[in-house]
């Protein structure tokens, strides 16, 4: 049975979404995976040594490196400027999502309703 929650994962409704890219989080999300390339390439040993490195808080690294767990299809999304109108950077340091990509494919089908 195919109800509400399988929808597509790769579409979002129309009419709800961004029409442009969303600059800071764009930024946010490259240096995220650039920072966790590093954490699996052993450059460095925690969030706390990217934040010390980058002259940043350890909480700042630590909540941008939340957006390398996001969904692929909802990265893919930000990439092409489709992600919600209100799925911001400042949303996500507000509002965390759940690890669990079927929760957060359903908090961004909360955004479609």
């Amino acid at each position: 049975m195919v109800g509400p929650s399988h929808k597509n994962p790769d579409t979002l409704a129309p009419g709800k979404v961004a029409t442009q890219h969303d600059q800071p989080l764009l930024v946010a999300l490259t240096r995220a995976f650039y920072w966790q390339q590093l954490l699996e390439d052993g450059m460095v040993a925690s969030g706390s040594e990217i934040a010390q490195r980058e002259g940043l808080h350890h909480s700042t690294v630590n909540e941008l490196l939340r957006l390398t767990l996001l969904e692929p299809a909802i990265i893919q999304a930000i990439l092409a400027g489709q992600q919600p109108k209100c799925m911001s950077l400042l949303w996500f340091q507000r509002n965390p999502l759940p690890t669990d990509w079927v929760a957060q494919r359903e908090v961004v089908t909360a955004f479609d309703a």
